[in-house]
């Protein structure tokens, strides 16, 4: 099994998903593809992205039983804990006191 998510991603991107995996919802991509393809289909992602982000999820063996990759700024990041891969959270953005 194989998920890709894109937000805020440019339409010429969604479509070249769109014609490899299933569009379940707006930005959620579902297949099940061998890892040759997995990686051309990453590659496409980082390619076209621009200004957006993006994470891909897939089948393997590891402990949860899936790994994942991510792309472009979001405040969930992959984070390795005793082996383990683990989603971090950054803080919110604060906004600067400039004193005035």
């Amino acid at each position: 099994m194989l998920v890709i998510v894109l937000e805020n991603a440019p339409p010429r991107l969604r479509g070249r998903m769109a014609i490899w995996l299933l569009e379940i919802r707006a930005g959620v991509y579902v297949g099940n593809y061998n890892r040759k393809i997995r990686d051309y289909l990453w590659q496409q992602v980082e390619e076209g992205l621009e200004d957006g982000n993006a994470v891909m999820a897939w089948q393997a063996a590891t402990e949860a039983g899936f790994d994942f990759v991510t792309l472009g700024a979001n405040r969930r990041i992959p984070a390795e804990f005793d082996g383990a891969k683990l989603v971090s959270f950054l803080p919110p953005p604060t906004s600067v006191d400039t004193g005035e």
